[in-house]
């Protein structure tokens, strides 16, 4: 950076320090180019001058902009330089306790030596499908960015972590693969991820250990492959591992440790399944104690090693091979105490006798403990010809102890590695892989050896497919922008790699070496020197020949050659390993049955004085092969080829984990540790690169927003936001080198974002001037107002005063006046009002006087004018009273006379033939036609019966045939007294038949009695009735008449609907009964019905109601004929009862006929008195109540009658001989009560006609009186009533007055009768043709009787012979067998009625349509023409309903697959809400009725597995589950309501309290249900929220409710290029978020969700949205900032109006949100001064302690103008806290589910009154 442009004073800069690597300063004197020195002020004002030149120093670099520090991203700093980076990770680190931090591609991880709250699930779900920056630096975020680049580029990725030991590197892969088995979990049960988690804790055991830089520090590298398929779920993984520390295992520097299992081991050896291991203390073994301290901080062994077992057990490890892997453990440890000792020769040695740790050791391993102890002191030398046994010294025998303990270590790690892999491999297809390397970083000791030189080997090429990525990445960037592409030089290591790899390099010559029989370190060391020298990476050491150096990317490196060879050539002697393989334990055979493959094993010595030639010349059959004798070097190179080809056939993904101090103190951070980590592992290389192209990238849109203030405002005109800014741009910066325009980005060179930044900052300096300036002026403006206002305001106020001071002056004059003048006045004035008050007192009493004596005078004349009026008026009354009675009694005389003459003459002419032939003209031959139809109709009926007749007595023969043949076949059996006995009961059923035939007899006299007695009652109360009509006023009697009528109409209508429905069904079933079961018998013919039946305008009732008594008749039918027993007592008792009212009927009709001739015996005799009538009419209606009252108890034997059938049904159980008899008994039943109806219908008609003949009555009476006495017609005075009366018996005993024509004539009796003999003509030819066809319809049904009863005879004659030839227990069986066979065809039969029933309704329903339609007509015509007569008839009521559904035990599938499988919630939609839940409670209702405990099992049974099945079907649908959820909760509160708990009851009515369960207790189901409810619950909230997870943060955080609010910051963040191809999430509104809540709401309030579940829904639902949003603003720093915390309280205000608008403001919502308003209150409240804390620590209750620091810590200002959290107002916060007890978690845990609560809610829908939608298809129901 040219410092001339930027040297000014204040510029501040970044110089080199010895210690803290860079110092801040800032200067201070303006630098000119070419100056020497450039002075300084360092931060503690300490001043400095700071030289510069060749020789000296370079120009520091700029820091960045105080706004740019603490960035997520490295690449966003403006100048990208080592300083400012370290800077910024130094912020992040010690401040803001961020410990992640991107560079670039590179997530740079820091090691915080600390557990942080930041690796819960709820952090996997937050990062889960965000994208890479969206949320801050995470290594779930490049764990989810691996996933998402897997399934969208369908390429294989890769995580490569790596760093020093200590560094955190295992953790970090450890918490990625965590992530994946988060969120990429296996499809099925098999628990991979499981699995892949648990094979960690077995490597950190077996593969970790302590050391000095680290506790937990892996010794191996491994890469692990997570396999998925095609649905990107795990299904199983691999592991591979790199060079494994075997040196570990025999030897630890100091204050290190071995592998974690030996200790864990030897810390549960007190366990009783380890007993026999013989282990103790870890300090009691050599190869465990070499560090001196066995123990780690926080660490406990015996804990781990549990852990380590469950693993093993997960993985699939029985317990078998685990006690087998613990012995081998168990038996290095005790390999390590063997003592071997020196002879005196010093070239041999041997080992002492009965030492415990051999003895342990061979018994450990099961071989031989001779052997074994004679071949760790010998070894074998093999040549060609001869084999020698050769003693070895103690060191080396101890070595070779030692490489054996190594050897059985290696091969039991690989054993384990190869079983984890066996776990966790799959038979499934791998379809994708994202591989996980945890491999060691570049590591430099005092002392390095080959695992060292391995190790920076490895790191290398890793280095350099890293350096050859971010160049690929970078170029890839440029090309997709279309900015023009110049070559980037970086720094290229394959010159290093060379030296490693290369033909004759450092492994081909080791490799060459270790094939010299007597090869040395030295000699290869010497050969290094010689061949490497010219290399510019590769150095000798000044002061050893022993040692070289390598000078790697990031330091050199120094390593010592001892011991290179014997770790390359890893031997081991091979009859050691033959007795392993000979071990009695298979585990341990197995480790070393293939050993050869693995390793070399050594049959030479390199002794000086071996005597054997060691050269390989003939090499014997047991020497491995050139592919077994691969040295470990060898091995590794190849290994580490083969990751390399991995990684570049997959994606990769960098995690470097730095290692911020070697003190292991928590968030310290040494700036000399972290600089060096940087410069190895590559995050440097990566700034370089990023700094020599364009490292700032601005989107047009973001750079528009950010420097708009530079523009001026006819730049803000232009449409084009990318031509705006290319204008901009040109304007102010001159070299176009320094940006270049992409086609979505803009591109700058370093430092060119700041130099805008400064240009912005100089803009608002100046616009901040003139705001001061304005607002400045303007207050001394406003000061100065108010000074001159003042001052007016005392000027006024003054001079006020003193207009004020003589005003009241001259007020005080003028009110003493004003007194004087008052005070004069009243006193004359008092004076005038004396004298007036006398002379006006004086004047009164004198004309009061002379007032009087005029009144009384007046009052006499008045009074004599009265006596004279009233004298006058009497006399001309009696004058005129007796001429008009002379008149009256002249006229009757006259009329009378007149009458007479008439009435002879119409009888004359009426007994003239002639006149009978006029008037009966034509009506003759019509009755003769009639006549002789019905003649011959009764001849063919006649006939008929005959024929019938003899049908019958044959077939009765044949049944008397059969019955002897039946007799004497039982009497064969000795059964004959049982049969007598049943023919002796028959033959009493048929007395008592013939009996109540008899008695039928007597009801019909008895009844025409009581029809008498009713019509003469009727004829009395008709007669009062007509009186009052006539005093009613016309308007008002013809608008009520026209109500009435209509009302009557409307329900004469649903009468005839009913009652023609009911007499369908009844008589179908009737007829059903009779064509089943046919007896020969009495029956009534139809014909006896009353003649006068079509006189009526509506059809008769007797034959469509049948009353009471079918009710009864009916409830028998259904019960079954089988079941029935017929009460004889009660039936006689009703017979009884009818006869009586026969007679009653009959006598009231004899009464009625004397009274008439009575009355006609009377001719002109005057009429009764007034007294008498009214007799009459107290007679009359004490009759009337006596007729009630017997109608009362009739009904109530009717009653006793039904019941008394239910009881007997219930109860006793006919045998099939008493079924003849009882539906004879029940035919004369019917029989009976259809006489009953029909005088019934005759009382109705004539009632009916007497009002008729009443209302023509009363229009002649009128027009008589008209026409007579014209000058009456103005009077108001009603008619008298004795002339009323006399009129309306006159009407009613015109029939009989056949003497007097004239009287006939005038009342119009002629053509009434008239009338009537046409009407009983129509009648009579109706009759007959309907008993024509009756006729004929019964002879066919006859026929088909016989036909039916022939072939029944048959079948029992068959049935006969076949029981007969049957032994009596299987005739027993047959018998039932038969029984249940006829009962099965009755019930078919009923069924198929039901069916015909319900669509004989249908039809109906559609008739009482067409007849709605047509009702306005009628109401018109009633209008138009109104009657005054009201129409007579009997509404039958219709049956009650239980509400109870009834369906047959075949249709529960029926029933379940359409209320519940198949069930639609719009199907529903218009119905009552839950509606199947109340109709498959009134199915459990009848089953509970019923009794039948298996169907209510099967139906709640069914019921549960379908809404099971139904939700899991649609288990991402809201609307299915919240109409499930709301109808299992409606059928669990219809079962608590019904059943029958007196807690449950208290809000029901009586009718429901009827309807409770009767006989089962359903407590065990309600339990289920609710159980299935909250499961239901559970999925509902699950399905809300997966539906509002991709909505909230985007509606809560990102989006401007409140436009032009959220600022822009400086970022420049780059974007992986693969992160931004495709589509992202939507962006979603705040709108869209309330909508989908209104929905959900809305949803559950249309299924009829209970309100309070509603509310908890609504409350769990507000709590996830309180839970992600919190959550994303913990874990982003680019939306801490005020103006997200103002438009997030905003949103949450709007959230608030939405409940209250729903009212479910009380429902807990809003507590739920009550940490996001405290974090919006937080971001927007000051943050400097202690009472500022205070305020947050009062303000941020619902907040944790780790959440409000992270807040702040986040807490990011948008421009300069802002202040930063200082960390000391953070630490302030801290402390004020520290004494709440908060559960340590920062992130809210967005699983947590309320408990739900489902409230009593007890319905008030009557069962009886529910309505099923015709679309339900559910027809086989039957309401009950």
């Amino acid at each position: 950076m040219n410092l001339g442009k930027w040297g000014r004073n204040y510029t501040r800069v970044w110089i080199p320090d010895p210690e803290d690597v860079w110092r801040a300063a800032e200067i201070i004197k303006d630098y000119k180019e070419g100056e020497p020195i450039l002075y300084l002020k360092l931060e503690d004002e300490t001043p400095l001058e700071y030289r510069i030149g060749p020789k000296d120093n370079a120009l520091p670099f700029l820091r960045n902009p105080d706004i740019l520090v603490g960035e997520n991203d490295l690449t966003a700093l403006s100048y990208l330089h080592e300083p400012a980076v370290l800077h910024n990770l130094k912020v992040r680190f010690t401040e803001s306790n961020h410990i992640y931090t991107y560079c670039g591609i590179v997530l740079v991880a820091i090691n915080p030596y600390e557990q942080l709250q930041i690796y819960g699930e709820e952090v996997i779900n937050a990062y889960s499908g965000q994208n890479m920056g969206d949320m801050d630096p995470h290594i779930f975020a490049v764990a989810e960015e691996a996933y998402k680049q897997m399934a969208r580029d369908e390429r294989n990725q890769s995580i490569i972590v790596s760093g020093e030991s200590g560094a955190g590197k295992t953790v970090s892969a450890k918490y990625a693969m965590r992530f994946f088995a988060t969120v990429g979990g296996s499809a099925n049960d098999t628990n991979v991820e499981e699995k892949v988690l648990a094979s960690s804790p077995i490597m950190e055991a077996i593969g970790n250990a302590k050391t000095t830089r680290n506790d937990n520090s892996s010794r191996f590298g491994k890469y692990i492959q997570i396999g998925f398929d095609r649905s990107y779920h795990i299904i199983g993984a691999n592991m591979r591992t790199y060079l494994l520390e075997k040196s570990r295992v025999v030897f630890q520097a100091e204050d290190e440790r071995n592998y974690h299992i030996f200790y864990q081991l030897c810390a549960s050896a007190s366990l009783p399944e380890f007993k026999d291991l013989a282990l103790t203390s870890a300090e009691d073994f050599i190869f465990t104690s070499q560090g001196e301290n066995i123990f780690i901080e926080g660490v406990n062994d015996a804990e781990d090693f549990e852990k380590t077992r469950e693993a093993f057990t997960l993985l699939g490890v029985n317990d078998s091979n685990q006690s087998s892997i613990f012995r081998i453990i168990a038996s290095i440890l005790h390999l390590g105490n063997v003592e071997i000792c020196s002879e005196r020769d010093g070239d041999s040695c041997h080992i002492l006798k009965n030492d415990p740790h051999l003895a342990h050791f061979c018994q450990l391993l099961g071989v031989e403990l001779e052997q074994m102890e004679h071949w760790l002191c010998h070894r074998k030398l093999v040549t060609t010809s001869e084999t020698y046994v050769k003693n070895m010294s103690r060191k080396q025998a101890a070595n070779a102890r030692d490489a054996l303990a190594k050897h059985i270590y290696a091969h039991m790690f690989d054993w384990i590695v190869e079983y984890v892999n066996k776990s966790l491999h799959t038979s499934s297809k791998q379809h994708s892989f994202i591989g996980v390397l945890d491999i060691y970083g570049f590591e430099t000791f005092e002392i390095n050896s080959f695992e060292q030189f391995c190790i920076n080997y490895a790191n290398e090429k890793l280095q350099q497919q890293f350096n050859q990525h971010v160049f690929k990445l970078e170029q890839e960037e440029y090309m997709k922008e279309q900015i023009p592409w110049t070559l980037i030089d970086f720094y290229d290591n394959q010159p290093c790699i060379d030296v490693i790899e290369a033909k004759l390099g450092i492994l081909d010559l080791l490799d060459e070496e270790c094939k010299v029989p007597k090869g040395t370190d030295q000699n290869w060391c010497q050969k290094l020197f010689d061949r490497l020298s010219s290399s510019v990476h590769f150095q000798k050491p000044r002061m050893s020949n022993t040692s070289f150096i390598v000078i790697h990317f990031a330091d050199k490196v120094e390593y010592q050659c001892d011991g290179f060879l014997e770790k390359n050539r890893d031997t081991v002697y091979e009859e050691q390993i033959n007795i392993l393989k000979a071990s009695k334990f298979q585990l341990m055979a197995d480790l070393f049955q293939d050993t050869n493959k693995d390793s070399s094993i050594s049959t030479s010595s390199s002794s000086k004085s071996s005597r054997v030639n060691v050269r390989a010349s003939k090499p014997t059959p047991k020497v491995p092969n050139k592919e077994h004798r691969k040295t470990v070097g060898h091995q590794f190179r190849s290994s580490l080829q083969l990751l390399m080809e991995t990684l570049n056939a997959t994606t990769p993904h960098y995690v470097r984990c730095i290692k911020p101090n070697d003190e292991k103190e928590a968030f310290s951070f040494e700036s000399r540790r972290a600089v060096q980590q940087l410069r190895a592992c590559g995050v440097l290389e990566t700034i370089r690169i990023s700094a020599a192209g364009y490292p700032s990238r601005w989107t047009y849109p973001d750079f528009f927003n950010r420097y708009r203030v530079l523009m001026k405002k006819s730049d803000m005109t232009v449409g084009d936001k990318k031509l705006v800014c290319r204008n901009l741009l040109e304007t102010l910066v001159k070299d176009p080198d320094k940006f270049q325009f992409g086609k979505t980005k803009i591109f700058f060179r370093a430092g060119q974002v700041a130099y805008l930044e400064k240009l912005r900052a100089d803009k608002f300096r100046s616009a901040c001037i003139k705001i001061q300036k304005t607002v400045r002026g303007w207050l001394q403006r406003v000061r100065y107002q108010k000074i001159r206002k003042s001052a007016i305001n005392l000027q006024r106020y003054g001079r006020g005063y003193m207009a004020r001071r003589y005003a009241e002056q001259l007020r005080l004059t003028r009110a003493a006046l004003i007194f004087q003048k008052q005070y004069r006045m009243v006193r004359e004035r008092r004076d005038y009002l004396k004298v007036r008050q006398a002379v006006v007192t004086i004047q009164a009493f004198t004309r009061g006087m002379l007032t009087r004596r005029i009144f009384q005078e007046f009052l006499l004349h008045h009074k004599a004018m009265i006596i004279q009026k009233h004298v006058r008026g009497w006399l001309t009354r009696r004058k005129f009273r007796r001429a008009r009675n002379a008149t009256i009694t002249i006229q009757c005389a006259y009329r009378r006379m007149r009458a007479k003459r008439e009435l002879k003459q119409l009888k004359i002419e009426a007994r003239s033939a002639q006149h009978l032939k006029k008037l009966n003209t034509g009506m003759e031959n019509k009755i003769v036609q009639l006549q002789r139809k019905m003649d011959d109709q009764t001849n063919d009926l006649k006939t008929q019966n005959e024929h019938l007749v003899v049908a019958k007595a044959s077939l009765g023969s044949e049944v008397n045939k059969l019955q002897k043949e039946l007799e004497m076949m039982r009497s064969r059996q000795g059964d004959g007294s049982q049969l007598t006995s049943l023919q002796d009961e028959l033959e009493k059923l048929r007395a008592e038949l013939q009996e109540a035939h008899t008695h039928m007899k007597k009801l019909e006299e008895k009844h025409s009695n009581e029809k008498m007695g009713l019509e003469q009652v009727r004829y009395q109360s008709l007669k009062g009735r007509k009186y009052i009509f006539f005093l009613q006023d016309q308007e008002s009697s013809a608008s009520q008449s026209v109500g009435r009528v209509q009302a009557e109409l409307d329900e004469e209508r649903q009468r005839y609907q009913n009652l023609l429905r009911e007499f369908s069904r009844l008589e179908q079933r009737y007829d059903n009964l009779q064509e089943a079961k046919f007896q020969p018998g009495h029956k009534r013919n139809n014909s006896t019905q009353s003649s006068l039946e079509s006189d009526s305008n509506y059809p008769s009732i007797s034959t469509l109601e049948l009353g009471d008594t079918d009710d009864a008749i009916q409830v028998v039918e259904e019960m079954g004929v089988e079941k029935a027993a017929m009460d004889i007592g009660v039936f006689m008792k009703l017979q009884k009862r009818v006869r009586e009212l026969e007679q009653e009927r009959k006598r009231l009709q004899v009464n009625l006929e004397k009274m008439e001739d009575q009355v006609n015996c009377k001719g002109i005799e005057p009429k009764t008195t007034s007294e008498q009538e009214s007799e009459d009419l107290a007679y009359n209606s004490l009759k009337r109540q006596e007729l009630e009252s017997e109608n009362k108890k009739l009904k109530n034997d009717l009653n006793e009658l039904r019941k008394a059938i239910a009881d007997r049904a219930s109860q006793n159980s006919s045998s099939n001989e008493l079924q003849d008899g009882y539906n004879l008994l029940l035919g004369q039943l019917k029989a009976a009560n259809e006489e009953l109806e029909v005088r019934k219908e005759e009382v109705l008609i004539l009632r009916t006609q007497i009002v008729s003949a009443a209302h023509q009555k009363e229009e002649t009476t009128n027009q008589i009186e008209t026409n007579n006495v014209p000058e009456w017609t103005n009077s108001k005075k009603p008619i008298d009533k004795e002339e009323a009366v006399r009129a309306y018996h006159g009407l009613c005993e015109s029939k009989n007055k056949a003497s007097d024509w004239g009287y006939l004539n005038e009342d119009g009796e002629l053509g009434l009768a008239y009338q009537g003999l046409k009407q009983v003509a129509r009648l009579l030819e109706a009759q007959l043709q309907s008993q024509a066809r009756k006729h004929e319809d019964e002879l066919a049904a006859f026929n088909t009787q016989i036909e039916l009863l022939k072939d029944d005879i048959e079948k029992k004659q068959e049935m006969l012979n076949h029981t007969m030839s049957l032994s009596p227990e299987a005739q027993v069986e047959y018998s039932v067998q038969q029984e249940i066979t006829r009962l099965t065809n009755d019930n078919l039969d009923l069924k198929e009625l039901v069916e015909k029933l319900e669509k004989n309704e249908r039809k109906l329903k559609k008739q009482l349509r067409i007849y709605m339609k047509k009702v306005p007509d009628m109401e018109a015509v009633i209008q138009a023409k109104p009657q005054l007569t009201r129409q007579v008839t009997v509404q039958r009521r219709e049956k009650d309903f239980e509400g109870m559904l009834e369906y047959y035990k075949e249709d529960e599938a029926m029933l379940v697959k359409t209320l519940i499988t198949d069930m639609k919630p719009n199907a529903v939609s218009a119905t009552v809400p839950c509606l199947p839940a109340y109709i498959l409670f009134m199915c459990i209702r009848h089953a509970d009725y019923i009794n039948d405990d298996q169907k209510v099992h099967s139906l709640l049974t069914s019921t549960i597995n379908a809404i099971k099945k139904v939700l899991k079907k649609n288990n991402n649908d809201f609307e299915m589950t919240s109409f499930w959820l709301a109808n299992t909760s409606r059928l669990l509160h219809c079962l608590k309501q019904y059943s029958g708990d007196e807690a449950f009851m208290t809000q029901n009515t009586a009718k429901q309290n009827e309807h409770c369960l009767k006989n089962f207790d359903l407590a065990e189901y309600r339990q289920v249900l609710s159980d299935l409810s909250i499961q239901i619950y559970q999925q509902l909230i699950k399905v809300a929220e997966h539906m509002m997870q991709p909505m909230i943060v985007s509606a809560m955080l990102e989006s401007e409710s409140i436009p032009s609010l959220a600022g822009v910051k400086p970022m420049g963040y780059r974007n992986r290029s693969s992160s931004m191809d495709g589509e992202g999430p939507g962006s979603y509104t705040l709108e869209a978020l309330i909508r989908q809540l209104g929905q959900f709401h809305s949803v559950m309030g249309e299924h009829g969700l209970d309100p309070e579940i509603a509310g908890q829904v609504i409350r769990q639902l507000f709590y996830s949205i309180n839970a992600v949003t919190l959550n994303n603003l913990l874990l982003r720093k680019d939306v801490c900032s005020w103006s997200t915390g103002m438009q997030l309280r905003y949103n949450i205000s709007q959230m608030e109006e939405w409940l209250r608008g729903k009212n479910l403001h009380q429902s807990g919502a809003v507590v739920n949100i009550e940490p996001v308003i405290q974090a919006a209150q937080l971001l927007q409240v000051k943050k400097k001064t202690s009472q500022d804390a205070e305020a947050i620590c009062s303000l941020c209750t619902s907040l944790t302690m780790q959440q409000i620091v992270k807040i702040l810590n986040l807490y990011t200002p948008l421009n300069e103008f802002e202040e930063r959290v200082t960390v000391s107002f953070i630490r302030n916060i801290q402390n004020r806290l520290q004494d709440r007890n908060d559960v340590p978690m920062l992130l809210v845990d967005t699983k947590h589910t309320f408990p739900v609560l489902f409230p009593y809610t007890p319905s008030a829908l009557s069962l009886e009154t529910l309505h099923i939608p015709a679309n339900l298809s559910l027809d086989f129901l039957t309401r009950v």
